[in-house]
């Protein structure tokens, strides 16, 4: 039997991808809705309870009238906004998260699925806090990089049309950005990491950096044992891999890091590096902010709790 999936905000820059994937496939049946029924929210609830598995790339308070929409017991909901990232009874969409998190999502009726600075910070932070390599209540400093693309349609059309958009710009200076909460809730963290976004004049693409002094780290703790922690979290994983230490071969002409390798995948990619002279190093996670970061996630996690092949993205 083909599993029934209804994108509900299909035409938006996540939702556009996600159903670019799925149309393809022989084993997905999409639901959808004629252009006039889009804002007709009788047709909306229809399809959603229709389905076997309702992805929602919506705002976030749209997203949550959506979720009140959904009557039947059968439709399993994957929310792509930040509406239910820390609400309890949503499990996390980030199956390489830790060894039960794929049984967990697989149980789930409600996903949230995660935000793509977040899903690079907490990939680099779960496994060196719950190993007790970083401290909980150690102060982080997070540097994020992202392409233009994920700041929806209103950032694309400034960049794509205009004459004269920002060449880098660091935002979120109000160090409120909504990733915040649940990189510390997954990542494992007790005091709030000081987060600072920036976006570039490219369209897809990002890397996420968490620098350190060897000193903060836990007692005795070595940056090698950081990389070989990481390492061993997601050995054996199809979409998460961890570069040799210092891999001087994953950067352009051996000194620079592009954000945009991984663009089109599913993939996440982390590098540790590190200066023994100075007792400094940072931990950098590189992936599509539209891909692993937003629609691949999507994609990875419906296939997970439909049975489906998980690679299929």
């Amino acid at each position: 039997m083909k599993t029934k999936v209804f994108v509900d905000g299909q035409h938006g820059t996540t939702g556009l991808q996600i159903v670019e994937k799925l149309r393809v496939r022989a084993e997905i049946e999409l639901l959808e809705l004629s252009a006039d029924d889009r804002r007709n929210v009788s047709a909306r609830a229809d399809r959603l309870n229709e389905a076997d598995v309702a992805i929602l790339c919506l705002p976030d308070d749209a997203a949550k009238a959506a979720v009140a929409l959904v009557q039947s017991p059968t439709t399993r909901i994957i929310d792509a906004s930040t509406a239910h990232r820390v609400t309890p009874g949503w499990v996390y969409g980030f199956p390489e998260l830790h060894r039960g998190q794929r049984d967990a999502l697989k149980a789930a009726t409600r996903i949230a699925n995660p935000g793509c600075f977040a899903i690079g910070a907490i990939s680099l932070l779960h496994p060196v806090v719950a190993g007790g390599l970083l401290d909980a209540h150690a102060p982080v400093s997070i540097l994020g990089l992202s392409g233009y693309s994920g700041g929806g349609k209103d950032l694309i059309a400034i960049h794509e049309t205009t004459e004269d958009p920002e060449p880098l710009a660091m935002y979120g200076l109000g160090l409120d950005h909504k990733h915040v909460p649940e990189i510390m809730q997954y990542g494992g963290l007790k005091v709030r990491p000081l987060f600072q976004p920036n976006v570039g004049h490219f369209a897809q693409g990002m890397l996420v950096s968490i620098p350190f002094n060897v000193s903060a780290l836990s007692s005795g703790v070595t940056p090698k044992q950081l990389h070989d922690c990481l390492a061993a979290h997601y050995a054996g994983e199809t979409f998460v891999s961890v570069r040799p230490a210092n891999d001087e071969g994953w950067l352009e002409r051996g000194r620079y890091l592009r954000p945009d390798r991984l663009n089109g995948t599913n993939r996440l990619e982390i590098g540790v590096y590190w200066n023994d002279t100075v007792g400094q190093g940072q931990l950098i996670a590189r992936l599509d902010n539209l891909g692993k970061g937003a629609s691949g996630s999507c994609v990875q996690v419906l296939n997970l709790i439909s049975g489906l092949p998980e690679e299929r993205t």
